[in-house]
């Protein structure tokens, strides 16, 4: 049985080199491809949130997360090849992928935090123009007075003014840099007023009063769907918890769900299906304001 064992294993890794000798080529260019997309995503995520890192270091990172911590699952799970390659695989994945929604979740959070800080600098910028400043002064004033982000971001746009750029421009680039709807309202309105003549302190109060209300109903929304997702997250923690239960109780009867190929089958499925539960709950009570 060993002999014929050992074969099967030979057999196996010269039909994996034979295959990675044919298609080498097209899978070092999809990798290629699909590392340098990822690490120019984040890149310039974290450069938009003014985090500097040289992007040899993100992919050396993303490779490490990925094929070293796969690699690692795959040795400590030897000599079992089962779960030990799908558990390697699934680490190998899991670190390539995650990285991206990751940082697009803090660059969303920044966001969103940024708004919110829009409400007090734009009372702040309305109540400057009103006692006489002009627009680049009433932002020199938020900047003075507000923490980051929003004294990074507003900084920035009087650095660029006054290397040259022109304040629209400036606002444009603060558009592109912060993609928010609000930010947009608001570098449109400030740039036709200056082109068309206008009230900018009447536009600054009603853009205050437009994000406080959408904050509002977003709030609302949140603690009416809260307890819908409360009660999703407990039905999805039942079959974890159930099968420690059962484990403590009777690891006899247990034991085959991790010791026997068809029983990492099983677990493998439930992980999926929870994974799955979780994405559709959450795309359910995702209400765009």
């Amino acid at each position: 049985m060993s002999i014929l064992k050992l074969l099967g294993l030979l057999a196996l890794g010269a039909s994996v080199f034979g295959l990675s000798y044919q298609y080498n080529k097209r899978f070092l260019d999809w990798l290629r491809f699909q590392s340098l997309g990822t690490r120019d995503f984040i890149v310039e995520r974290l450069g938009l949130m003014f985090i500097e890192i040289p992007p040899q270091r993100i992919l050396l990172g993303l490779f490490i997360l990925s094929f070293g911590l796969g690699t690692i699952v795959f040795l400590v799970s030897l000599p079992h090849l089962f779960p030990g390659i799908p558990f390697a695989l699934i680490v190998t994945v899991a670190g390539w992928k995650s990285p991206k929604p990751i940082v697009n979740f803090l660059y969303q959070r920044r966001v969103k935090k940024f708004t919110l800080q829009m409400v007090d600098a734009l009372s702040l910028m309305s109540n400057g123009l009103k006692s006489g400043l002009s627009v680049v002064q009433s932002l020199g004033l938020v900047t003075q007075e507000m923490p980051n982000p929003i004294h990074q971001e507003f900084n920035l746009v009087l650095s660029e003014n006054k290397l040259g750029v022109s304040l629209e421009e400036a606002f444009l680039n603060l558009s592109k840099r912060v993609q928010c709807d609000d930010v947009e309202m608001f570098v449109t309105s400030v740039n036709i007023l200056k082109e068309t003549g206008g009230n900018l302190a009447e536009t600054f109060d009603t853009i205050v009063t437009t994000i406080r209300d959408r904050i509002k109903v977003e709030n609302k929304i949140a603690a009416m769907t809260a307890q819908g997702l409360t009660q999703g997250y407990f039905v999805l923690a039942v079959p974890p918890m159930l099968g420690i239960i059962f484990y403590q109780t009777d690891p006899d009867f247990m034991r085959p769900l991790v010791t026997t190929p068809l029983g990492w089958v099983i677990v493998f499925v439930v992980i999926a299906l929870e994974l799955i539960g979780v994405f559709v709950m959450r795309k359910v009570v995702q209400i765009e304001v």
